[in-house]
This record gives structure tokens, C-alpha cells and sequence, in this order.
């Protein structure tokens, strides 16, 4: 097996290595995928990603790839792992900082690719199908995802609440302390926006995020479903029954789109959208087991990956012409440009500087046509982005038969309308210490996307480790200071 040796592999003119061209991914044709939602891409073969992994130039510590990576995975020595063939020992290097490497293969957009040095001569390392195959490699060949040895059990117990990226990263961290963990989901099974946000044809729910949820399970972890904290149990309950609480709830609520006859039937909210044609209805709750109906003519109203994979899935349901309406530039769009190429050779059109006015009915209140004006840009607005504005005079009558609004997603206000004392701020995210996620209330913390708004799922595992170390850490602080009672001090004559 080979050793990670940078010394010889600097020998290596960097220069020539710079030059090595990427390597293809095999993804199957857009005839064959947009038929059906088995996942779209198959990635690297044993030969390719060895190639790609070559590509690496073995940058001198601190390497800026892990630097950019929110849970500094090892990226040089996983490349130089994945470069030699060693692909099992690469699994455990990633299964050293990453909860989801099986999970971020497939959805991150690895930030840690902007610090790919070799991106700065030549196209960047793709780092997120190297973590890919090197997952599936494991899988295959070793049974399942490497998990770190258990501690010993504390008899301390931790509540989580949503089954997302963070609470995932929190559950596993913390039992791997020997803590118990109960983590507690809206839904009817476990994995939040994981299952429920993200289509099948980039995340296969079945192969993937059930077997993540069932080695949590196995190592110890229990999920409680169906349960709404904030409804059918207070947070204070929680602390009632566990010695801490880690809140990772992502965002649920969709922005709203404030024009005239958004409430007509056939137009769709994305969630509602993706989940119900998506996810197995039996995995549904009870009033969304039904798949969407789409007709002839589907519009997207939006621009990130919401809106892409929306356009997707209304191909898929048998839309003929799918159109994603973009208020802005193509420079501006925000989400994965792979993902809208994949899009685009699937028949998805993209109307961009094209925002809706208003939407019109039918006789029978369902939707058949929106009024859209053109945009042209302006300057900067808090976004960073060029401002749309509208060009008087360029309105335009565009027929559909659904609509489907992916403009963005705000955070649940419920649970900290539920708790008093728990601080919250820009309508209902949760205010920690951005040091150790710890909230206002004692023996609470909190991550993700209920802490920072929509992001990656890598930078809601980050949030889960950080807050993990600190739970840990406020436990055993909790358990000493209770070891240190006298008996006779802690029980009442």
C-alpha cells in the first residue's frame, strides 16, 4: 500500500501536473435520466478518479483546499490515498471529520474546490466525486460507512431536535461519547431536507439516507418522528427529560411571492412540490400522499438549486416545456451551474431578467397564464447582486398550465415563539455563540440552517461538530459538578 510521502511526490514537476486534464464522469444520457428518478450521475471509474486524484499538487500545510473546507477534511491525504488506490483507506480518512461523506459526494458543491490550487491554471480537482466514489467504493466492498469506536456510556442523554445535516452530525458526535441521543422529527421519517428537499435523481433516499439513518440507529441513536417541538412538545419539556438540547430544525417556511393570483390552483410551493413527487408517499405525511399533476406547460419561478431541481422534477412528472423564469443575469444565479447544464439537456428552457406581475385563472380558479415583465439590472443591492429593475413597457403574457415558486426558504419562528428566554432575530433564526453554538437558554444550542439561514449541507455539519465538542464539554462540566454534591447535600433528610 502506498505511504503518504509528500516528498516524492513533490519531485513532480508541478507544471506538468497543472497540465493533466480532468477526467470525465459518467453520467447517463438525458434521454435515459429524464425518464425516470434513479440518480442521474454515476460518476468516476476505479481507473478515472485515480487519474483525477493525480491532478493534486500536494500543497504544503495548511493546504488551502482544507482550509476552505468547513470540516477541514484531510484533502491531500485523501487524494494521495485515492491516487495510489487505496480507496478504503481514503473512506476512514474522510470518516475522520465528515458525518456524510456518502451524502456531500453527492449534493455539496465543495467549497473546498474554490482553494483548489490546480483551479487557479486548469479546471479544479472535482473533489466532490472523488468523496463519491470513494463512499460508494466502501459500501461495496466493506459493508458500510467506517464509525469511529463508542466511548463508554456517561448516562447523560441529549435531546436533538430535527433530523437534518446538524442534528445528524450532533446525534452520531455525541454518541460516539457515549451519550444518549434522542433526536426528534416533524416528519414521518428521519433526515429532514435530506429526504424531503432533495430529488431522488441527485440523492437516492432508499440507498443512501435510510442506510445513514439505519447505522445511527445501530450505534445507538433514537429517532422519534411525527413529533413538532413547539406543538406537541416544548422545549422546556426536553429539558425536562434530557441534560442539554441541540436545535437544528433547517428552514422549513417559503418565502412568499406577493403578486396577484399566487393563491390559484396549479401553483405549487417547492417543497410541497419536490417532496410529494419525490419521496415515497408512505413517507409522506397523510395530507401530502398524492404525486403533483403537471400539464403541458410548467414555469419555475426562481433561480438556485431549488429552482434547477424543481425544473427537473416537472420534466420527469411529463412536463413538455419546463421554463425557469430568473430575474437577474445568468452571472447572477446562484446554485450549481452542472446541475443547470444537466437541466438544460434534459429541455429545460431559462427566461433570465423575467420576474411574474401577476397570475391569471381559468373559469375554474386554476392557473393558465402569468403576466411577466422584462428586468434589467442596476446596481448592487444587500445581496451583493446587481438589483433587477423592471422596464416599463415590456410586459408579456406567458401561458402555463402550474407554476411552481422556488424563491428561497425563511426559518421556523415556532420554537422560539414556544421558549421564552431563547433569543432569536431575522424573523425566527436563533441566536448562538458562533464559537460554541450555545443559545441564550441554558443547556440549549443550536446549528445549521436554523442558526445561519439556507446553506450547504457541509457548513450544517461543521455547525454539528462545533457544537457537539461544546455539548460534550458543557456535560461532563454538568456531571462533575454533580458528582462533586455530597450525598447528603443532594438528597433531602
Amino acid at each position: 500500500m502506498a505511504r503518504f510521502d509528500l516528498t516524492a511526490w513533490r519531485e513532480v514537476e508541478r507544471k506538468e501536473v497543472w497540465a493533466r486534464p480532468p477526467q470525465p464522469l459518467v453520467v447517463r444520457p438525458p434521454e435515459e435520466r429524464k425518464c425516470d428518478f434513479d440518480e442521474a450521475v454515476i460518476g468516476f471509474t476505479e481507473e478515472t478518479v485515480m487519474l483525477e486524484a493525480q491532478r493534486c499538487i500536494q500543497c504544503p500545510t495548511p493546504a488551502a483546499c482544507m482550509l476552505a473546507c468547513p470540516v477541514n477534511n484531510n484533502i491531500p491525504e485523501i487524494l494521495w490515498l485515492v491516487a495510489h488506490g487505496d480507496f478504503l483507506g481514503a473512506a476512514w480518512k474522510y470518516r475522520e471529520t465528515s458525518v456524510l461523506p456518502d451524502i456531500c459526494g453527492r449534493v455539496c458543491p465543495h467549497p473546498c474546490m474554490d482553494g483548489d490550487v490546480v483551479g487557479r491554471h486548469n479546471v479544479p480537482i472535482n473533489l466532490e466525486k472523488i468523496e463519491q466514489f470513494v463512499m460508494d467504493y466502501a459500501i461495496k466492498y466493506y459493508g458500510h460507512i467506517p464509525t469511529p469506536q463508542k466511548a463508554p456510556p456517561t448516562g447523560l442523554s441529549v435531546g436533538v431536535i430535527g433530523s437534518g445535516p446538524a442534528g445528524l452530525t450532533v446525534a452520531e458526535d455525541l454518541t460516539l461519547k457515549g451519550h444518549k441521543v434522542v433526536v426528534y422529527e416533524r416528519m414521518p421519517r428521519p433526515g429532514g431536507l435530506l429526504r424531503y428537499g432533495i430529488p431522488n435523481f441527485k440523492l437516492d433516499k432508499r440507498l443512501v439516507v435510510d442506510r445513514r439513518i439505519r447505522e445511527l440507529e445501530e450505534l445507538g441513536v433514537e429517532f422519534v418522528c411525527n413529533t413538532t417541538v413547539g406543538k406537541d412538545i416544548t422545549l422546556d419539556e426536553l429539558l425536562e427529560r434530557h441534560d442539554a438540547v441541540f436545535i437544528g430544525v433547517g428552514t422549513w417556511i417559503e418565502a412568499p411571492l406577493k403578486v396577484p393570483g399566487v393563491d390559484l390552483d396549479g401553483i405549487y410551493k417547492t417543497l410541497d412540490f419536490l417532496m410529494r413527487a419525490n419521496v415515497p408517499l408512505e413517507d409522506l405525511p397523510p395530507e401530502k400522499r398524492s404525486r403533483p399533476k403537471v400539464g403541458k406547460r410548467v414555469a419555475i419561478i426562481g433561480g438556485g438549486d431549488s429552482a434547477t431541481d424543481c425544473a427537473r422534477t416537472a420534466v420527469r412528472l411529463g412536463a413538455e416545456e419546463v421554463t425557469i423564469v430568473y430575474r437577474r443575469s445568468e452571472a447572477e444565479m446562484p446554485g450549481s451551474w452542472e446541475e443547470r447544464e444537466r437541466a438544460i439537456e434534459e429541455g429545460v428552457k431559462i427566461e433570465y431578467l423575467t420576474a411574474p406581475v401577476r397570475f391569471i385563472g381559468d373559469e375554474n380558479g386554476h392557473v393558465k397564464a402569468m403576466e411577466c415583465v422584462r428586468m434589467r439590472l442596476g446596481e448592487p443591492d444587500e445581496s451583493g447582486r446587481r438589483r433587477p429593475i423592471p422596464i416599463e413597457g415590456s410586459n408579456f403574457i406567458m401561458e402555463v398550465d402550474n407554476v411552481v415558486l422556488a424563491i428561497g426558504f425563511w426559518p421556523d419562528p415556532l420554537i422560539g415563539e414556544t421558549t421564552p428566554g431563547l433569543k432569536t432575530h431575522k424573523w425566527g433564526l436563533i441566536v448562538v455563540d458562533p464559537e460554541t453554538g450555545a443559545t441564550s437558554r441554558e443547556g440549549v444550542f443550536a446549528g445549521g440552517d436554523a442558526v445561519r439561514g439556507p446553506d450547504l449541507v457541509v457548513d450544517a455539519m461543521a455547525d454539528g461538530h462545533r457544537a457537539a465538542k461544546h455539548i460534550h464539554q458543557y456535560l461532563m462540566e454538568k456531571k462533575g459538578a454533580l458528582l462533586s454534591i455530597p450525598e447528603s447535600a443532594a438528597v433531602p433528610a
